[in-house]
């Protein structure tokens, strides 16, 4: 979005977006070519999940290990939040353009080197490369589009980054599926992922810069010629007049502050404005992910197996459909967001969320109480070398149910004539699983055959459909919003690092806490949380539908209160303001 746009906030609905883009094209070839930054953010968060499965298969300590596993999972976000720091100062020093520029080239590498791993620890490696160019890409591609957009559309238009991160998600979830029978299944999987990196790269080739970080730096022609193209001729001035205001203004403060990076960040908490704008932003980067989002995306197939379906296939079919869901919801979220506004939003998405991970947890619950049991007469028929070891020395056997058998890090034979019989609990190596699997019985080792199993994936789409319209896509379109131009980029970076920090710790410990707690104390952790977040959206995030860069710092100067919590004066100043 540029300053200064003519249009009122009752006009930013998602009609007025297509009927903007159909006059001037332009706008959504800058937006769309942009926003493939969020494509490569969501196909390297949606194919992890597929390849992780195949992964297991070719190293068998990948498979031992939970700890590795979560590893290669997280290191992309490990990598994503020095991505989102970097790209921070690169957008203020070298542009919104060299910086995606910059994030293609390193996500090819990444691609590149993880498509070649002989060992898992290259994998590691060339995650962390992908998650730098992650980071990179998912705090500029918003920044970049807000910043060419007119403030009419400007939610819509910030939407499409993301939904093209749900719609990156479900094409990996199609990918892998599409290779699953093909030799080398997980690596063109990960190594697919170069394509759209180049693809972004040679179209950032022929676009311009960010028309606000232009006259920044005093280059008011090219400024002014791109604005020519966004905006019909009568706006054009107005708009450059808005930047001149917006950035003598932020000279002003340089002079005072400095323009270093560590002065910018200093003095964005010592500003007023800054730091309330930074509260708000953190608070939804923070609890996008800490709803539990991430764990769905990162780990899907494996949620569908802790469900009872255990075909590497089958896991991802299903997976498939909450991809498919996720990205449905964002195109509602681009058809409201600017009619029904950001914070009204998120909070209907937050109390969705809660509502079905509360649900979720007590199913997977049941599912774990009624796992079919362990069977002796099952089990020795496999013979006593097969058997799991834990098993044979258990005082308590007789008692033992799949899920016993499963926390021993053994693997369930089902009954051949139905899966939720009593079965067999075998030593996990891939030997007894093909003796299980050639007697035309299913080997469970992540979840317990249930009666369950369909209900947890309704369920677990249902909260796809809770989170994506609103936490999936909104708190990128605040944060693209709500920072003064001079800390825009600072700003962006601090609360999309707070976004992969909390990525970090929710990815690297869900396997951990679902062996610890089970998935239903696990999903019912996150419902806590989440409620808590929701407190925190509701006390410090205002709404910032259809406002003007300077209309949203004067909202924070003023100091956000909720409507419950405002005086009699404060209530009244809203209504003659409305009127």
């Amino acid at each position: 979005m540029v300053e200064g746009g003519v249009a009122t906030a009752d006009r930013t609905e998602f009609t007025e977006c297509w009927r903007t883009v159909w006059k001037t094209p332009y706008i959504m070839r800058l937006a769309l070519s942009a926003g493939i930054g969020g494509l490569l953010f969501g196909y390297d968060t949606g194919v992890i999940s597929g390849a992780l499965l195949y992964i297991r298969e070719d190293f068998e300590e990948v498979d031992r290990k939970t700890w590795l596993q979560e590893t290669i999972v997280s290191m992309a976000v490990a990598g994503a939040i020095f991505g989102a720091a970097f790209g921070g100062y690169i957008n203020d020093r070298w542009g919104r353009r060299v910086a995606i520029l910059g994030a293609d080239l390193v996500f090819f590498f990444g691609a590149v080197v993880m498509a070649g791993a002989p060992k898992p620890w290259v994998i590691v490696i060339g995650r962390i490369f992908v998650g730098l160019g992650v980071g990179m890409a998912s705090m500029t591609a918003p920044l970049y589009i807000s910043e060419a957009s007119p403030a009419r559309i400007r939610g819509a238009l910030v939407s499409t980054n993301g939904f093209l991160i749900t719609g990156g998600q479900f094409l990996a979830y199609l990918i892998n599926l599409g290779f699953t029978k093909v030799p080398g299944t997980w690596r063109w999987m990960l190594g697919v992922a170069g394509v759209p990196a180049v693809v972004q790269f040679v179209l950032m080739l022929s676009l311009p810069e960010s028309p606000r970080w232009l006259y920044r730096k005093n280059r008011v022609d090219e400024a002014r010629a791109i604005l020519e193209k966004i905006y019909p001729a009568h706006e054009v001035e107005n708009e450059l007049n808005a930047l001149k205001f917006s950035v003598e203004a932020e000279k002003a403060d340089e002079a005072a502050i400095g323009e270093g990076m560590i002065a910018k960040v200093k003095g964005a908490f010592k500003n007023k404005v800054v730091r309330r704008g930074l509260y708000a932003g953190i608070t939804v980067q923070v609890a996008q992910q800490f709803v539990g989002i991430n764990t769905v995306m990162y780990y899907a197939p494996t949620i569908v197996q802790f469900a009872g379906f255990a075909s590497n296939s089958v896991a991802l079919t299903l997976s498939l459909i909450t991809a498919g869901l996720n990205a449905i919801g964002s195109i509602v979220s681009m058809c409201f967001v600017d009619r029904y506004g950001r914070r009204r939003l998120m909070i209907i998405s937050m109390i969705g969320i809660i509502f079905f991970l509360v649900i979720l947890s007590v199913v997977f619950i049941e599912a774990s109480n009624h796992a079919p049991k362990v069977s002796g007469i099952e089990t020795a028929h496999f013979g006593t070398n097969s058997t799991c070891p834990h098993y044979l020395t258990a005082s308590d056997a007789p008692r033992w149910s799949c899920m016993t058998c499963l926390k021993a890090d053994c693997g369930f034979c089902a009954n051949a004539d139905s899966e939720i019989h009593p079965g067999a609990c075998l030593d996990s190596t891939k030997a007894i699983k093909g003796d299980c699997h050639a007697e035309r019985r299913v080997f469970f080792e992540k979840g317990c055959p249930s009666k369950f199993g369909f209900l947890a994936v309704v369920l677990l789409g249902l909260y796809i459909i809770s989170y994506s319209p609103g936490m999936g896509t909104v708190p990128w379109i605040v944060n693209s919003e709500i920072y003064p131009l001079r800390y825009r980029g600072v700003g962006g970076g601090i609360a999309a690092v707070s976004n992969w920090c909390s990525n970090l710790i929710v990815s690297e410990s869900y396997l951990s806490l679902t062996e610890a707690l089970g998935a239903g104390g696990t999903f019912f952790l996150f419902a806590g949380i989440s409620t808590i977040s929701l407190t925190f959206i509701y006390f410090l995030v205002p709404e910032t539908k259809g406002l003007q860069f300077e209309e949203v710092e004067k909202l924070l100067e003023d100091g956000y209160k909720p409507r419950l919590f405002r005086g009699k004066k404060e209530k009244s100043k809203d209504q003659v303001e409305s009127a």
